[in-house]
C-alpha cells in the first residue's frame, strides 16, 4: 500500500534523503533513443544545471548527484528553518530566479520580484515552498519535462507522478548513499573510471580538485546548496575510497572484497564486506530508510509499524 511520504520525509523537520526520480515506463529521457536512433544526450546538461539552480534557491545541501538516461539520483539534505529564517527579499529573489518571467530583462524580473513583495500570502506560500522536499522535486523535474517537449513538439508526462524516496538516518548511511549515486555510471557499464562519469557530482568534484588542489585536504562539502553540513571525511579520502569501492562492486569482481582497502574503511565501518554490502543495498536491500538497526526500529515505531525493511540487514552489518 502506498503511504504518504510525509512519513517519511516530515515538511517541518530536517532530514538527510536519497531521492530517485524516473521517467514514465523507464523511457529514454536523455541518452540514445534505441527506437529512432536520436540522441538526446544533451539534456543531461539541462537536469545538471537545473540541480545547481535548485541547490542556490532551496534551503538545501545536495550532497550527490546522478542524472542517467532514464532517471535521476539524489543525496540531499533539506532544512525547512532555514527558509523560515529568509527576509522576504530574499524569498522573493530566489523565486524569481527559480521562474524568471517570460520576457527575460531586468525590468521584467524586478517588476515580478515587486509583485510578490506587496502580496505577504504568496510569500509566505513560497517561503514553505523553498524549504518543502516534494516541491523541491517538483521545480527541479517539471521545467526540464516542458523544454523536452517543446524540442519534441509534443505534450505529455517524462516523469513518473511519485519519486522513490529514503531516510537516510546517520553519516554512514549518507556517505554509502552517496557511494551509491556517485557510482552509477559505472555499474551501469557506461563510464570505466569516476572522471569519465559524466553529470555525476564525482565528475564535480574532480574537476573541482584539479584546478584547486588544495580542495583535496578539506572537508567534505555539499556539492551545491547554501548549507554547509561538513562530512567527518576529506574530499581526497572520498574519493579514494569511491575508487575502491567502485572496483570492488564491479560486474566482474562481484562478491570478492579487495585486499588493500583505503584506511578510511575501517574507520566508516566495521570492515571493508560490510561496507560494500551497505553500498550495494540501496539496490534493493534498503527500503524506506537506511541506517544502523537501533535507527530504523525507532523509525518504525514512530511510524506505528512492528517492522522496517532493512532492519535485520542493519543488525547483521552492526
Amino acid at each position: 500500500m502506498t503511504r504518504p511520504r510525509s512519513h517519511i520525509a516530515p515538511p517541518d523537520l530536517v532530514g538527510t534523503y536519497h531521492c530517485v526520480q524516473r521517467c514514465v515506463r523507464r523511457a529514454f529521457l536523455c541518452g540514445v533513443d534505441h527506437y529512432s536512433g536520436r540522441s538526446f544526450e544533451h539534456r543531461k546538461a539541462w537536469v545538471e544545471a537545473r540541480i545547481h539552480l535548485v541547490a542556490e534557491c532551496y534551503a538545501v545541501a545536495i550532497h550527490a548527484y546522478a542524472v542517467m538516461s532514464n532517471h535521476l539520483h539524489l543525496v540531499l539534505r533539506i532544512e525547512p528553518a532555514e527558509a523560515s529564517a529568509w527576509s522576504d527579499e530574499e524569498v522573493a529573489s530566489r523565486w524569481v530566479r527559480l521562474f524568471p518571467p517570460r520576457e527575460d530583462t531586468e525590468a521584467a524580473i524586478e517588476h515580478k520580484r515587486m509583485r510578490l513583495l506587496v502580496d505577504p500570502a504568496r510569500l509566505s506560500l513560497i517561503r514553505r515552498r523553498l524549504g518543502s522536499l516534494s516541491w523541491l522535486m517538483r521545480c527541479l523535474v517539471e521545467p526540464i519535462a516542458r523544454r523536452a517537449n517543446r524540442e519534441d513538439g509534443c505534450k505529455g508526462r517524462f516523469w513518473e507522478g511519485r519519486y522513490k524516496c529514503q531516510a537516510l538516518c546517520d553519516e554512514r548511511s549518507v556517505l554509502a548513499a552517496m557511494a551509491y549515486v556517485d557510482l552509477n555510471p559505472i555499474r551501469a557499464g557506461i563510464a570505466d573510471r569516476l572522471e569519465a562519469s559524466t553529470h555525476t557530482s564525482v565528475a564535480t568534484r574532480i574537476a573541482i580538485a584539479k584546478s584547486s588542489p588544495a580542495m583535496l585536504t578539506r572537508p567534505l562539502k555539499p556539492i551545491a546548496g547554501n548549507l554547509s553540513p561538513d562530512l567527518n571525511l576529506s574530499t581526497a579520502d572520498y574519493l579514494q575510497l569511491l575508487d575502491w569501492t567502485g572496483r570492488t562492486l564491479a560486474p566482474d569482481k562481484r562478491g570478492r572484497i579487495a585486499q588493500n582497502a583505503p584506511a578510511i574503511v575501517s574507520i566508516i565501518d566495521r570492515n571493508p564486506a560490510c561496507w560494500t554490502t551497505r553500498v550495494a543495498a540501496y539496490g534493493n536491500g534498503w527500503a524506506r530508510a537506511a541506517g544502523s538497526a537501533q535507527n530504523l526500529i525507532a523509525l518504525a515505531e514512530r511510524l506505528g509499524q512492528r517492522w522496517l525493511k532493512g532492519i535485520r540487514l542493519a543488525a547483521n552489518l552492526g
